[in-house]
């Protein structure tokens, strides 16, 4: 074979050998490629999305009228064959009354029972057949701290304390309690509609009827040391403080001294809401720092003489209460009246019946409209946030 022959030969088996090396190659690494795991991509943690806290609402209404002064008139009228019955009086404000979560009232003349024998003014003593007249309206927190308490001594007291004692799953009393142990216990926290709230109740005038020396729980009598270790017991543990204060001066329309005082020390221990009684007609509704204040809500129920002293109202607020997680907050917010009055013809038959004053006409009383635009000038006197609901 000629050289040139070999050389070309040679070539060829390079060049195969080249080509088969490469083939097996690109095999070799298609097979690496099919047979060996690939390596997990690296995933990057999820972005955690800061939760926000759970939001919980809470409201309750609550409504606030004056003192149910039960006059011999009043009780006359109240008469049937087998005892009393109130209910026919009020019913005309029973659905407002209803319409709220809890309703205040002051029960200010003592539920002694017909067994000790009624009686009026100066000392009063009342059937139980009120109190049954305004549970059945609705009411379900009463004051009995007032300074006709002790008009008709101990024996109406434990009547009225066992009267209240038996309608506790009614209605929240305060202000006059039958032994010390109830007495140390009043200082109770309550809720309603989830918000948490406790009540009290005062009276700065006693008519010179003290309770007895040693049972000062009968009729609570207003002092700071007294409030404050009470409203202590409990400011941390409530959404609202409510105090019924019986104080101030009688058929004045303004704030005293006294009353102006006694709101600046309940604001400064927390009180949310101050409920004032005693002048027997109303008086103006504002705030001490973030405590509502109103300075007196007049009558709801009485035979006085005149229209102003006939007229009371009944105010309304609203309680809301918002979680966050820690963070709680308690309002209280759109005080409203409602101006009521109380008719009846004075005369051997007397008939008493409650209107709102949007209910009321010329015969009914004379010239209201005037009444009712004196009366509101009054109670929104010291604070534009208070509202009174129309009179036509």
């Amino acid at each position: 074979m000629s050289k040139p022959r070999l050389k070309i030969k040679k070539k060829v088996i390079l060049l195969f050998t080249v080509i088969v090396l490469l083939v097996g190659t690109g095999i070799t690494i298609g097979v690496m490629q099919v047979f060996t795991p690939k390596k997990p991509k690296e995933e990057k943690p999820p972005v955690q999305k800061e939760e926000k806290p759970k939001r919980e609402e809470y409201h309750l209404s609550l409504a606030m009228v004056g003192d149910c002064l039960i006059h011999s008139a009043i009780y006359a009228d109240a008469k049937t064959a087998d005892g009393y019955d109130f209910k026919p009086i009020i019913e005309n404000v029973k659905p407002i009354i209803q319409q709220h979560d809890l309703a205040y009232y002051n029960q200010e003349t003592i539920l002694g029972g017909s067994e000790i024998g009624l009686s009026h003014y100066p000392r009063f003593n009342s059937p139980y057949e009120v109190g049954d007249a305004f549970l059945d309206a609705g009411f379900n927190l009463v004051s009995l701290a007032n300074n006709h308490t002790m008009d008709r001594g101990e024996e109406a007291i434990i009547n009225s304390l066992n009267y209240w004692n038996s309608k506790k799953d009614l209605a929240v009393t305060a202000g006059s309690y039958l032994t010390q142990e109830d007495r140390d216990a009043s200082a109770r926290v309550y809720e309603k509609n989830g918000i948490t709230y406790a009540f009290f109740a005062y009276t700065t005038v006693t008519n010179g009827l003290n309770p007895p020396a040693d049972r000062p729980y009968y009729n609570m009598v207003y002092s700071y040391e007294t409030a404050k270790a009470d409203i202590e017991k409990v400011r941390s543990q409530v959404d609202v403080v409510l105090v019924s204060m019986h104080w101030g001066t009688e058929y004045y329309q303004g704030v005293s001294e006294e009353q102006e005082r006694i709101a600046n020390e309940l604001s400064g221990l927390g009180v949310d809401i101050i409920i004032g009684m005693h002048p027997h007609v109303l008086g103006p509704i504002g705030y001490v720092n973030n405590t509502l204040v109103l300075y007196s809500l007049g009558n709801f129920l009485s035979a006085q003489l005149y229209a102003d002293q006939l007229t009371g109202a009944i105010v309304s607020v609203s309680i809301d209460k918002v979680v966050e997680g820690d963070n709680k907050t308690v309002t209280i917010s759109n005080p409203t009246a409602t101006l009521t009055y109380t008719y009846y013809v004075q005369g051997p038959n007397n008939r008493f019946k409650m209107y709102t004053y949007d209910q009321l006409n010329q015969n009914i009383l004379p010239n209201y409209m005037t009444h009712y635009e004196a009366n509101k000038a009054v109670l929104t006197s010291l604070s534009d946030r208070v509202t009174v609901t129309p009179a036509q």
